[in-house]
C-alpha cells in the first residue's frame, strides 16, 4: 500500500510545490509508482507538469465536493509511473464548501483508501496555509515533509506548523510523523544559508535531509515549460540535487 507524503509549510515561496514536483518526478524515473496529488488552489504543481499530459481529466474540487470518483479523476502522465489529481481555481471555494460537510477533515482521506495500493508513494502538494485543505492532507498523510528557504525568517511560523501537527496527531491521525526537513535556495556563497542550516539543523536534529537544495536557475526557469528540472536539464545542480533528495527520501520512508 502506498505511502502518503504531505508537502507542507503555511509560509510561501519556500520550494514547497518545486520540491513535490521534482520529487514525484524523480521517483518516477526511478521506478516508482508515484501520484501527485494538487491539493494548492495556485495550481502550480498542475501547470508545473503540463508538458507531460494534454489535459486534466479530473480535479481535486470535483474529487473533494462534488463527489466524482477518484479514478477517473486521476491523469496519467507521459511516465507510466507517474500520474497527477490536477487542479484548478475551482479549488478557491474548497475551504468555505467544506465546513458544512460532516466528517469535512477526512474527506480526502476517504478518497484515497480507494486507489493507495495501485501506488508505491502518494505526494501531496499543500496548500500554504493551515486550513481545512492542509488538514486533510495531514489526517491523509503517513508523513509529512517540510521545505525550509535558506533565509532570515526561515523559522518564522514554525511553530504555528508544528502546532497543527500535534494538534492532528492528538485528535485526528496518531500516525502522522514528519519524515524530514528540506533546505530550499541555498546558496554556498552566503554566510546566512551556512548560519540558517545550522539553526535548522539543531531544532531539527536527525530530520534534516543532508541534501541541500541549492539556488539554481535552470530550476526557477523549469516550471514556465511545464516541466520538472529533470526534464529541462537533467545536468543542472538543482536537478541532480532532487535526485539525491530523492534516494534519501525513499532510505526513509520505504527501504
Amino acid at each position: 500500500m502506498g505511502k502518503v507524503l504531505a508537502f507542507a509549510n503555511q509560509k510561501g515561496g519556500v520550494g514547497k510545490t518545486t520540491s513535490a514536483v521534482n520529487i514525484a518526478l524523480s521517483l518516477a524515473v526511478s521506478e516508482v509508482k508515484t501520484l501527485l496529488i494538487d491539493l494548492d488552489p495556485q495550481a502550480n504543481a498542475t501547470t508545473g507538469l503540463s508538458d507531460l499530459f494534454d489535459e486534466i481529466k479530473g480535479d481535486t474540487y470535483d474529487v473533494l465536493i462534488k463527489e466524482a470518483s477518484i479514478k477517473s479523476a486521476i491523469t496519467k502522465t507521459k511516465f507510466p509511473t507517474l500520474d497527477i489529481l490536477g487542479t484548478t481555481n475551482d479549488l478557491v471555494g474548497a475551504e468555505i464548501e467544506l465546513v458544512s460537510i460532516m466528517a469535512r477533515e477526512f474527506q480526502l482521506q476517504s478518497k484515497l483508501k480507494k486507489i493507495k495500493r495501485s501506488y508505491d508513494i502518494i505526494i501531496i502538494d499543500c496548500p500554504p496555509s493551515l486550513g481545512l485543505l492542509t488538514i486533510n492532507a495531514f489526517t491523509s498523510a503517513d508523513a509529512l515533509i517540510i521545505p525550509i528557504q535558506c533565509e532570515y525568517y526561515a523559522l518564522e511560523g514554525l511553530g504555528q506548523l508544528l502546532n497543527t501537527i500535534r494538534l492532528v496527531q492528538n485528535h485526528l491521525n496518531k500516525k502522522l510523523e514528519i519524515a524530514g526537513v528540506i533546505m530550499t535556495m541555498y546558496d554556498s556563497r552566503l554566510k546566512l544559508s551556512k548560519q540558517v542550516v545550522e539553526e535548522i539543523k539543531g531544532f531539527f536534529k536527525d530530520k534534516l535531509f543532508k541534501t541541500l537544495i541549492h539556488r539554481n536557475v535552470r530550476l526557477s526557469e523549469a516550471p514556465s515549460f511545464g516541466k520538472p528540472a529533470l526534464l529541462y536539464d537533467a545536468n543542472s545542480k538543482g536537478a541532480r540535487n532532487y535526485m539525491n533528495l530523492t534516494e534519501e527520501i525513499l532510505q526513509r520512508v520505504i527501504r
